[in-house]
C-alpha cells in the first residue's frame, strides 16, 4: 500500500513550495498535524475549484489555512473564499501564510463559531467545504440548507463538500456512547442521503469525503 501512495503522489502535479513549507510546519508546530488536508486532497480541493468556477466559497474550519490556499488556487479572478476558525490561537500562523501567497488576496479570515458568522456574511455561496468541528456537522448542514427562520446559504447548483465523513472508519462500527463525533457525523451522512434537496456521493479519499450537490 506504501508503494501504491508513493505512486499516485509522484503521478498527482507537484505540490506548491509554500504549501510544503506550510505542510512541514503544521507537523513542527501542531499536536494533530493530520487536521491538515496535504497534497492529495489538496489538489483535487484545487482541480474541483476550478471546475466549479465559484465567485463565493465558504471554508468552515481553516486549521493552518492548507486547504483554504487549495481552493483559493483554482478561484478565477472574481472568486472570493470566506474561511472561518474556531480557534484563535492559528490566526497567525494562518494568516502569515495568506500574506505570503499569491492567492492570499482572495481570501478573508474570520476568527470565532461558523454557526455565527457565517449568516452575517450576507451571501450565498457557490461552494462550501466542510471541515470544522465533526460534532457540528449537523447544525452547519441546518444553517446552510435554511429553514423557515433563516435562509439558506446555498442556493440550486451549489456545492458542498463535507471532510472526515468516515471518521477512520468508526461510522460502521459500534457506537460509543460518549462519542459525539462519531454520532454527528452518522446523523449528518443519514441527513444527506434521506434530503430529496440534494444528490449526493462519499468518496473514500483519505478519511473520506461527502461530495454534495443541491438539486
Amino acid at each position: 500500500m506504501e508503494a501504491l501512495e508513493q505512486y499516485i503522489h509522484a503521478h498527482t502535479a507537484p505540490e506548491e513550495e509554500l504549501l510544503q513549507e506550510l505542510d512541514r510546519v503544521t507537523h513542527q508546530r501542531m499536536v494533530a498535524p493530520r487536521m491538515l488536508s496535504g497534497h492529495l486532497q489538496g489538489k483535487l480541493l484545487t482541480l474541483l475549484t476550478r471546475m466549479l468556477r465559484p465567485k463565493h466559497v465558504l471554508e468552515i474550519g481553516t486549521f493552518t489555512g492548507y486547504s483554504a490556499l487549495s481552493i483559493a488556487a483554482g478561484l478565477e479572478a472574481d472568486g472570493y473564499l470566506d474561511t472561518i476558525e474556531v480557534d484563535d490561537e492559528l490566526e497567525s500562523l494562518a494568516q502569515s501564510f495568506f500574506d505570503r501567497s499569491e492567492h492570499g488576496g482572495k481570501i478573508s479570515l474570520h476568527i470565532g463559531s461558523a454557526l455565527d458568522i457565517a449568516p452575517r456574511l450576507g451571501k450565498k455561496f457557490d461552494l462550501v467545504f466542510m471541515d470544522g468541528d465533526k460534532r457540528e456537522y449537523p447544525d452547519y448542514y441546518r444553517m446552510l440548507m435554511g429553514d423557515a427562520d433563516s435562509p439558506a446559504l446555498l442556493h440550486s447548483g451549489s456545492f458542498l463538500i463535507a471532510d472526515n465523513i468516515l471518521w477512520s472508519g468508526k461510522v460502521v462500527e459500534p457506537i460509543v456512547a460518549r462519542d459525539l463525533h462519531t454520532q454527528a457525523l452518522i446523523e449528518f451522512n443519514r441527513m444527506v442521503v434521506q434530503d430529496p434537496r440534494v444528490e449526493n456521493v462519499i468518496v473514500p479519499i483519505r478519511d473520506g469525503l461527502n461530495l454534495i450537490r443541491i438539486k
